[in-house]
């Protein structure tokens, strides 16, 4: 029977090697077998881009970073100089009784160490520095790029993830940093140095100690893999606690009023738990690894001694030989150790690394307008209007068509969900239409910067946004040192916000708290109120700026907006249509379309949408009419 039946059909023909008077073809290798090399491949080089990424911000403190190495290099080189110190420290001291050797050796290694003690703490210094600086930039990067990304990247992504990258990620970066440098440097010439001293003291018993090395890096690579893995785990986890807290934080009311802690705690512990097994297992790993490393290093070491007493007894290796040997060997450990956990720390770095540049290269709000506007009359254009959310099933504006003249108010009413705020958020453009455009005085949007184009919006929702500064900081937002107190002071009036500012404790320098926590519903209104008023921008937007106050604040809300909205072009979103009645023009929006176009007598003459929307509003209770 032919050899050649045994092999497989596809390498049946193939060249091969002549075994007898057979051709015996070579067995291909299998697919998985190209495909655990390619992804091998392939992770390296990732791997190696994201490192160089990560340097290429010390690149600005090169100076600094050269002392670094330098006093490290200094500090690794005591070591083996210490060890070699050991030979005529024993040879001539103890054996050869040379008084000399006791005098100058001790001293050498107070010398020694005096130097490794001053180079170690510029070396520490320096590297506690360029890690600051590393976090610093990356951080500042990632804020710049935070405050720049679009608004469907807010709405796609929970705010914990994000917080959790700024706040924890960027501190595992540096892990894969300079940490890592710090490490291979100085551990390396360490050992660089220890193996030196061995070949030179006894070139047989350290090749024992270099038969460990392959089975060593083999340890090393196996766990590589298992800790990246986690360490990209524990950032998803770290990112879920997160979330759970800012929620639990932001929504601790409610979370009170429907007996909600259980649940909170529940949900709470399941994180914390999750954190807590995968650290406990990153550790297992690692130390289950540094354990394997020590064994096979104490097993050389066992034979380099029993080696070594036998080249004592043939006379060829001195008792001094011996301990600088030994010395150095010993030495060794630690370095191996460090430097066999160090994937440890550059697997977790990267990780963090891929996350933080994965953040880094989002894109940003698009922005390819090339006119930048200076002034505008406030005449907004509507033309062939469609847009759907990403992922949305349908559309939620379709052929909106309407204009609205200069100076003019535009109430936008309708159910909700009837496309309304999606409309209003167009203008300003935190989203892009999917069709269709909108012109700002004959202008596309898409034609203006949108720096300047949102210098002429100002908004005021019914979701009030403050932040947790003075009251005059908060009306002078955006405009901070660009206007005066008495322009804050103005606005306030205008907005019927002095009056409770000034009985505050520190009047206009009083601090309000997370969000205006401090103040009512009508207080945070009123300032987000004089915030628009002192912005003085053309066009405004209302968003239901009435809806969730009492009656007694309605009324100063609504004089404080009657002042806003003169000489502007406005456009009001409103349920309350008691509010909208005197608008110039009322447009009825339902399921995304524009239904009814028209004045609040004209519509209500009409006997549509509107005239059905105010008969129920209006109506009055049957206890009335009885």
């Amino acid at each position: 029977m032919s050899v050649s039946r045994h092999w497989p059909v596809a390498c049946r023909g193939s060249p091969g090697v002549r075994s007898g008077r057979s051709w015996l073809p070579p067995p291909a290798w299998p697919s998985s077998c190209y495909a655990v090399i390619s992804a091998c491949s392939e992770r390296l080089r990732r791997s190696f881009v994201l490192y160089k990424r990560v340097l290429r911000y010390l690149r600005p403190y090169w100076k600094v970073f050269l002392v670094s190495l330098l006093s490290m290099s200094i500090a690794a080189a005591t070591e083996p100089a210490f060890a070699r110190l050991m030979k005529p420290l024993i040879d001539g001291g103890f054996v050869n009784k040379d008084g000399s050797s006791l005098i100058w050796a001790p001293l050498a290694i107070v010398g020694l160490f005096l130097v490794r003690g001053l180079t170690s703490y510029v070396n520490e210094y320096a590297t506690s520095w360029l890690t600051g600086h590393l976090v610093q930039s990356l951080r500042e990067e990632m804020f710049a790029k935070l405050v720049r990304l679009p608004v469907h990247y807010y709405d796609d992504n929970p705010s914990g993830r994000l917080l959790s990258r700024i706040a924890f990620d960027v501190n595992q970066v540096t892990e894969a940093g300079f940490n890592v440098i710090t490490v291979t440097v100085k551990d390396g010439i360490t050992i660089l140095g220890l193996l030196g001293l061995l070949f030179y003291t006894d070139w047989q018993l350290t090749l024992i100690c270099l038969a460990v090395l392959p089975i060593v890096s083999l340890c090393v690579r196996l766990v590589s893999k298992r800790l990246r893995g986690l360490s990209l785990q524990n950032q998803q986890n770290m990112a879920q606690l997160t979330q759970v807290l800012g929620e639990t934080i932001d929504c601790q009311r409610v979370v009170k009023v429907y007996g909600g802690e259980e649940y909170e705690a529940r949900r709470f512990h399941r994180h914390a738990e999750a954190i807590r097994h995968n650290a406990v297992k990153q550790s297992a790993t690692s130390s289950a690894n540094t354990g394997v490393t020590q064994l096979i290093i104490a097993c050389a070491l066992a034979a380099i001694l029993y080696f070594a007493a036998l080249r004592a007894q043939s006379g060829s290796f001195t008792a001094g030989d011996f301990m600088s040997f030994l010395t150095a060997m010993l030495m060794l450990f630690a370095p191996v150790k460090r430097i066999t956990s160090i994937s440890q720390s550059l697997q977790k770095g990267l990780a963090a690394a891929e996350s933080v540049f994965g953040f880094l290269d989002e894109n940003g709000e698009p922005d390819h307008g090339t006119h930048r506007l200076e002034n505008t009359r406030g005449g907004l254009q509507f033309d062939g209007l469609q847009f759907t959310y990403p992922h949305a099933e349908r559309a939620s504006l379709y052929d909106i068509n309407f204009t609205v003249n200069p100076g003019e108010t535009v109430a936008l009413v309708g159910s909700s969900g009837s496309g309304k705020t999606t409309l209003v958020s167009l203008i300003p453009r935190f989203y892009e239409p999917t069709a269709g455009r909108i012109l700002l005085d004959g202008r596309p949007l898409t034609d203006l910067t949108l720096g300047s184009l949102r210098r002429h919006i100002a908004m005021v929702s019914q979701d009030v946004v403050l932040f947790n500064d003075s009251v005059a900081a908060n009306i002078a937002y955006g405009r901070i040192g660009e206007v005066s107190r008495d322009e804050i002071i103005a606005a306030a009036r205008a907005a019927n916000a002095l009056e409770f500012i000034e009985a505050m404790p520190q009047g206009f320098d009083t601090v309000i708290g997370e969000n205006g926590v401090r103040l009512s519903g009508g207080q945070r209104q009123r300032l987000a109120i004089a915030r628009a008023l002192l912005k003085n921008a053309p066009i405004l937007i209302l968003d239901e700026a009435t809806s969730a106050l009492d009656t007694q604040s309605e009324r100063l809300v609504q004089s404080a907006l009657e002042n806003l909205m003169k000489d502007r072009t406005t456009l009001v979103i409103a349920h309350r249509l008691s509010t909208i009645e005197h608008a110039d023009r009322i447009v009825v929006m339902h399921q995304g379309r524009i239904a009814e176009v028209g004045n609040h007598h004209e519509l209500i003459a009409h006997d549509g949408l509107y005239a059905n929307l105010h008969r129920l509003q209006f109506k009055e209770p049957s206890w009335v009419t009885a």
